[in-house]
């Protein structure tokens, strides 16, 4: 593959990740697509995380993979995922944090695949796919229970966050058009994400969905440790993109729903 395929900007944001972040790196290491560009965002861990990055960037001649390491501190998550994307130099740049692994091997390549890049305007404004869950040791745990839309639009986050942010591919232009906004500390992504797809549609942009599992997501982030706080923060944005009424109403349902589970 050459000029004419994509560059694909991995953004991996860590602090004090060591128990999990070697299986992250292994993931990109192992990519088969050649034009990767692994960029690493540590907000100045104070364990062995640094440890693993180093080790990683010396082995990478057998990958041949562009990694860029920035370490500074940080105000938070979504203070570093920005910096990740002001930085980025790729076509494409997806989030794949320490615990998270790409799917299989050759995922990247049969994403570029089926996107059938163009050196024009006229490229799809988001790739998405599917979500495994994996536990603290990366064992298979279940499919995720939200499943990706046949045909993604910005409304289709009423249902909630439909596609694993970790399985979300966003042109570099759009996303450095839509950081993320500090103000949320649990829900940025699920803004960030409803944004995105909004100006993609103001200039008539395509999704594609790729129809394949993308992400093995470590279920133990910091949403999920922080389930109620979340909910109400993802309510307070729903209402600012869907209205009040419609939000509360689904918030019900999702409550509903949850209880019919279990």
């Amino acid at each position: 593959m050459g000029k004419e395929t994509p560059l694909i900007t991995i953004v991996t944001v860590t602090y004090n990740a060591e128990p999990t972040i070697e299986r992250t790196l292994q993931s990109v290491e192992r990519q088969t697509y050649p034009r990767i560009e692994h960029l690493i965002i540590d907000g100045c861990s104070t364990d062995h995380t640094m440890g693993h990055i180093q080790r990683y960037v010396e082995r990478n001649g057998e990958s041949a993979h562009l990694i860029r390491v920035v370490r500074e501190p940080d105000n938070g998550l979504y203070d570093a995922m920005n910096k990740g994307i002001a930085l980025a130099a790729g076509d494409y740049l997806v989030f794949l944090n320490a615990g998270d692994r790409l799917h299989e091997a050759s995922t990247i390549e049969q994403i570029v695949a089926k996107a059938r890049w163009q050196r024009d305007r006229a490229n799809y404004a988001v790739l998405y796919g599917e979500t495994d869950l994996v536990d603290g040791e990366g064992r298979f745990l279940r499919h995720r229970r939200l499943q990706a839309p046949e045909r993604l639009t910005s409304r289709s986050f009423l249902q909630g966050m439909l596609v694993c942010h970790q399985s979300f591919y966003v042109r570099t232009d759009i996303a450095r058009a839509e950081p993320y906004d500090l103000r949320y500390r649990y829900s940025a992504d699920y803004d960030w994400c409803i944004r995105v797809m909004k100006r993609a549609e103001r200039r008539r942009l395509r999704f594609l969905n790729t129809k394949l599992i993308l992400t093995d997501y470590l279920s133990e982030g910091l949403t999920t440790k922080n389930h109620r706080h979340s909910l109400m923060e993802r309510l307070r944005l729903m209402a600012h993109h869907y209205g009040w009424p419609l939000a509360i109403a689904l918030h019900f349902w999702f409550i509903v729903r949850a209880i019919v589970k279990k």
